[in-house]
């Protein structure tokens, strides 16, 4: 095994862990609504906490169904960014014309592009998405680009999301290749999802919150929307490259560099 990096990887690493290591979305957000999004958050009607909870967990499984398992394995080399952006952009004009009675239409729709966009950006890091394995990595993007309520600065970062994640991965990896996506046929599956979710409800609360600001309308939405898919896509690219280097240089190698590389932009900070 390899434990020195070629420049080019070194570059590609670097790459990956500015687009990692800075997920939130908030302050463009911020940007947007003119007002700090933990504002927007605290009128939120507290049922609707609970509300936009189960329907982050519900649009999960319906972007798994619709698209995870319909595409193949067609060589991409340039994932088609842009016209995901702009599917997103024209679902979160939806969800910015209706405010909170909108998301449960408009965040699986969202949701499925972005799953799209995201296994698209794996195929073009030459991932393989006839592998299970793949399929989940895939939806393991939205853990990773959101943070739980329980996080702190020490729990947050990429690898130990990773670590979080991965014996659910495991369990679920065995039951995707024969079982249907549901509770009762494939629990490690739906566990692997709610994981997920949690992660995910963060910042799509902050996405829920800005949306419902009545100033917002169609056009706000679909700008949140677009900032929504540009912060996963971002994601999936440091995620993906990640992958690729280990595939090269193996796990332990690339989690060691991957660490230098913090280390030394910590220094330079």
């Amino acid at each position: 095994m390899e434990t020195s990096l070629s420049d080019i990887h070194i570059q590609e690493l670097t790459t990956a862990v500015e687009l990692l290591e800075n997920p939130s979305i908030a302050a463009k957000i911020t940007n947007v609504i003119g007002m700090p999004i933990e504002k927007a958050i605290d009128f939120l009607p507290e049922n609707w906490q609970a509300n936009i909870g189960k329907i982050t967990q519900k649009s999960l499984i319906k972007a798994t169904e619709a698209a995870i398992w319909s595409l193949d394995d067609i060589e991409v080399e340039h994932p088609s960014n842009a016209w995901h952006k702009f599917g997103a952009a024209l679902s979160g004009g939806v969800g910015g014309f209706f405010g909170l009675a909108g998301l449960a239409l408009e965040l699986p729709v969202s949701t499925t592009i972005m799953l799209r966009s995201i296994a698209d950006i794996a195929r073009s890091q030459g991932e393989s998405l006839s592998d299970y394995e793949t399929k989940l990595a895939c939806m393991e993007v939205f853990a990773l680009g959101g943070e739980s309520t329980a996080d702190d600065d020490a729990e947050s970062g990429y690898f130990i999301v990773r670590a979080a994640l991965a014996n659910s991965i495991t369990e679920a990896s065995r039951y995707v290749a024969t079982k249907k996506i549901s509770e009762e046929s494939a629990p490690a599956l739906v566990k692997f999802i709610v994981n997920v979710a949690t992660r995910f409800n963060v910042i799509v609360t902050e996405k829920a919150a800005a949306q419902a600001i009545p100033a917002i309308g169609a056009i706000g939405g679909g700008i949140i929307n677009t900032l929504f898919i540009d912060h996963f896509q971002d994601v999936a690219k440091g995620h993906f490259i990640v992958r690729r280097l280990e595939r090269i240089y193996g796990p332990e190698v690339i989690q060691a560099w991957y660490t230098a590389v913090m280390d030394l932009k910590t220094q330079e900070a």
